[in-house]
């Protein structure tokens, strides 16, 4: 396995692959990350997987600095994986001044997670495109757990002609159902029992078939969170409409924003 820091170093790795794959991840990699890189490693012949704490999708009042870092682990992680390089670069390697040009994420950008952190997929955008040029991948792989963000990525590539192929990997959960997340570490024992709630709501809404019956059940289970939303949208996370549709939420506990969702069935709307 090869670890390469710098832009120079990444631009000149250009493997003879047929297939080539790329996993990006800000690190303090756990077993849904694990699942990208075995979904990455089945489908391609080489694998790169970046580890970038990117400080343009975090607000100025989000946990930038207290985000947690454990590179050493991660190396080996990706090394027992078989990830053939990891990408480490530093922030003046990704951006060698502060951005000019930055990609616009348009109205969704601003709705549900961008309602709520405005900045936050103009920075996602950004690191993504400026991450797929310097590995030129044929695939690049995102967990579903972030929904949101895997509609958006996909929406970019195809909007801007890139030559790329977005997979989205199933939500890989803990053995009570709460969606694995880095900032899982931020709970305490009991804020880690509150939080299994979100996989109940997911489980109680998909039960229902009718919009607002699917919203009701969802928030049944919330109270007590702090919830920023608890939604039905369609499938590219416009207006929902008969059909297969996605169960979106976001909640607190404590001062951890979890996010979570799947899919329903929706009859009626």
């Amino acid at each position: 396995m090869k670890r390469l820091t710098t832009r120079a170093e990444i631009l000149a790795d250009r493997p003879p692959a047929h297939r080539r794959a790329v996993v990006m991840t800000m690190g303090a990699l756990h077993e849904g990350h694990a699942s990208l890189i075995r979904a990455a490693r089945q489908a391609d012949d080489h694998v790169t997987v970046s580890i970038f704490v990117n400080p343009t999708q975090f607000g100025p009042h989000e946990d930038l600095d207290k985000y947690p870092r454990s590179l050493d682990a991660d190396l080996e992680l990706c090394e027992k994986l078989g990830v053939d390089t990891v990408f480490t670069p530093t922030a003046d390697q990704v951006y060698a001044r502060d951005p000019i040009v930055t990609v616009d994420p348009g109205p969704l950008g601003s709705q549900l997670e961008g309602a709520v952190r405005p900045s936050h997929f103009r920075g996602v955008l950004t690191v993504v495109q400026k991450l797929l040029h310097l590995t030129e991948p044929t695939d690049a792989f995102f967990g579903e757990k972030d929904y949101q963000q895997l509609t958006l990525i996909k929406a970019m590539v195809a909007d801007l002609d890139q030559q790329v192929s977005i997979i989205g990997v199933p939500t890989s959960r803990e053995a009570d159902g709460l969606a694995r997340s880095s900032r899982n570490l931020y709970l305490s024992a009991s804020q880690r029992e509150q939080a299994v709630a979100l996989p109940r709501a997911l489980a109680a809404g998909s039960l229902q078939s009718d919009v607002a019956a699917i919203e009701a059940a969802a928030a049944a289970e919330l109270t007590g969170l702090d919830v920023d939303y608890a939604v039905v949208r369609s499938t590219d996370l416009g207006p929902p409409a008969p059909g297969e549709c996605r169960l979106l939420i976001a909640a607190r506990v404590g001062a951890t924003r979890l996010l979570d969702n799947c899919a329903v069935e929706v009859r009626s709307v």
